[in-house]
């Protein structure tokens, strides 16, 4: 998507980085390392005056504002947060780029004030590329609850740039900052950045270990604490988050807990929406009466697309709405690093990335979402690892055909709350069988397609805050879960018509659904189940949420898709037609493994530009399925016929 003005409507960024607009009198670029909140600056200073995109050429997000101080305009551009300049990322290169084409009149290099050390490390490479330089040193308050001082006044003169604090959350605070940035603009305040002398025959690792003496200098100078130990409480808590022995059970009772409470919380709302849309579809059809509208006509339109929408939303949003913000709470607390942080020495095992276990996370709420998020990954092999295994993991829309079928056949061996922490248990199970299954499929990838060594890379285990539940609902529920149904919708509605035409058109009184169904019945009785429910996923590409309402609407003969609230009932027509605990079984772990969805598939074709990994992105999947199923399904029929 292209970048483009509100006031020209001409293509902001050309082809170099850049920018052919000239409505604005200054250009502010805007870095610093990922989790320092620069994301909170650009938000604060430019308001809802944003535009997205891509770089161009480039699959990574940008962002472009604008705003006003003293009746000038100024376009602040988003550079993409990274650690260093000199290394081989998409964000590192894009970074690096544009700061080196001069494009901008200053650059604003936002820095955490908990960890100035660290973050000095970039100032001084942009010092060495750019003259115009501030630093804004952000989360001023945390500082303040460790007891850390910053002398800004001496930094400055250290640095030979001005340096300004603010807490970005307090907009009131950025009233310096934007004075500074105009006044260096202006020609008021001259940086004269003081470069730490090179050799020529200095290699990247020598240069970083001179800034990074460099820093550790500059900072016992300029910061004091109230507190040596001030980072104690943090250190205590990683010990116990990421100990060698506690670190992994505590992880999967966190994804326990988020399960559950998905679980629970997630049935009423799906009841009160299906009930609306149900009544929804009555005046529906009292509409297309009104209009003599033929029966065809309200088939295709009622009965086929929206009622497929309307299981779409009422089935996958609720849950949805309970998963995201849960899981970007765990996010905004510093949680989700200690899980790559945990997970790193797996992946090194199976010579990939360790960042991998941050893309496989995101896939738990959509894989498509996991697929953009391997991005992070620098080397390309290891980031077409995790593409490739990045359905291993259970996205959003496949949970509910598992809960449905861990509640029925796992959660009735309990009674009223022990039911639902034997559905949660079960689910918990598939879960661990999806991650285990990642690293096994890695390994392979690792040492047959894409063999290769694992690359390192740096892992910042940033200071547990305070989470923004505000910013969280909003940054859950609007950025995520609402364009994820959208894309779902956009699939599913199409994807209804079909199924209507498939289950209203016939031969000889037997519809082609069931022709298929009765097609791939053979090859479905050897994976433990029927054509019915093969033929289910296969018409649940677009969407895995309509997989049980196909199902269903199979097994019941009817023309359209069935909506059954009641999960014993469900329960009953699926014992009717032959499901035992072997089906369930079965069934649950093809779910797990099984070809991605349409979204995901054309996700994973826009960033790999390449129909074969694609292709293999589709097939390691379902073959990894189709062969477990079939094992279990022997495995289960030589025991009984020994006993």
């Amino acid at each position: 998507m292209g970048l483009t003005s509100k006031s020209t409507g001409t293509n902001l960024l050309d082809d170099n980085n850049f920018i052919k607009n000239s409505d604005y009198e200054f250009i502010v670029g805007l870095a610093g390392n990922p989790n320092v909140g620069k994301s909170t600056v650009f938000n604060a200073l430019t308001g809802m005056h944003q535009h997205t995109g891509n770089w161009p050429g480039k699959t990574v997000g940008n962002a472009i504002g604008e705003y006003k101080y003293k009746d000038k305009k100024f376009l602040l551009v988003d550079i993409p947060g990274t650690y260093s300049l000199m290394s081989n990322s998409e964000e590192e290169e894009i970074a690096k780029d544009y700061i080196c084409s001069g494009n901008s009149n200053v650059t604003v290099v936002v820095v955490d004030a908990t960890s100035l050390e660290r973050n000095l490390n970039l100032v001084f490479q942009i010092m060495n590329i750019t003259k115009n330089v501030i630093v804004c040193v952000n989360l001023l308050d945390e500082a303040k609850k460790k007891g850390i001082h910053i002398n800004f006044e001496l930094l400055s003169e250290l640095l030979g740039v001005p340096v300004v604090g603010i807490t970005a959350r307090k907009t009131r605070t950025l009233s310096r900052l934007t004075q500074t940035i105009d006044n260096v603009c202006s020609g008021k305040i001259i940086s004269n950045p003081k470069h730490i002398k090179y050799s020529d025959n200095d290699d990247s690792n020598e240069i970083v270990a001179k800034i990074l003496k460099k820093s550790e200098e500059i900072c016992k100078k300029v910061c004091t604490y109230d507190k040596q130990n001030y980072n104690e409480r943090d250190r205590k808590i990683d010990k116990i988050l990421t100990s060698k022995f506690l670190g992994i059970p505590i992880m999967i009772a966190f994804l326990g807990i988020i399960f559950w409470l998905t679980i629970e919380g997630a049935n009423y709302p799906s009841k009160l929406l299906s009930s609306m849309f149900s009544s929804i579809q009555v005046q529906l059809y009292k509409f297309f009466n009104w209009i003599n509208a033929p029966d065809f006509v309200t088939g295709i339109f009622v009965d086929g697309m929206y009622q497929t929408l309307a299981w779409v939303i009422s089935v996958m949003l609720p849950p949805m709405a309970i998963f995201f913000p849960l899981f970007t709470f765990l996010e905004d607390l510093g949680y989700l690093p200690r899980i790559a942080f945990n997970l790193d020495n797996c992946f090194k095992k199976c010579c990939a990335s360790g960042k991998q276990a941050l893309s496989m996370c995101m896939g738990f709420g959509c894989n498509a979402a996991g697929v953009v998020g391997c991005r992070i990954i620098n080397s390309t092999r290891e980031k077409l690892i995790a593409i490739l295994t990045n359905a291993f993991v259970p996205c959003n829309g496949r949970f509910p055909l598992l809960i449905t079928i861990s509640t029925i056949f796992v959660g009735g061996l309990g009674i009223g709350f022990g039911a639902s922490i034997l559905s949660t248990i079960t689910v918990l199970l598939v879960i661990l069988l999806g991650i285990f299954m990642t690293f096994f499929i890695s390994k392979i990838l690792s040492k047959t397609v894409l063999k290769g060594f694992p690359s390192s890379f740096t892992l910042e285990l940033p200071p547990y805050r305070r989470p923004q539940i505000g910013k969280i609902l909003v940054r859950s529920i609007f950025d995520r879960a609402l364009f994820v149904l959208g894309r779902a919708i956009s699939v599913a509605a199409p994807t209804g018509i079909v199924i209507w035409l498939l289950a209203n058109i016939g031969i000889h009184d037997i519809s082609l659904l069931e022709y298929i169904a009765n097609f791939f019945d053979p090859f479905a009785k050897l994976m433990g189940f029927d054509g019915y429910i093969l033929t289910a996923f296969i018409l649940g590409i677009p969407a895995n949420e309509i997989v049980l309402p196909i199902l269903l609407m199979c097994y019941l003969k009817s023309n359209t898709l069935v909506d059954l609230e009641d999960t014993m009932q469900i329960g009953t027509i699926l014992v009717q037609n032959g499901w035992t605990f072997l089906t369930a079984v079965n069934v649950m772990i093809f779910t797990l493994l099984h070809f991605p969805c349409a979204t995901t598939l054309l996700t994973i074709k826009k960033e790999t530009n390449s129909k074969k990994w694609t292709f293999l992105a589709f097939i390691i999947p379902t073959i990894c399925g189709v062969v477990l199923c079939m094992c279990t399904t022997l495995a289960y029929n030589v025991v009984k016929l020994f006993l």
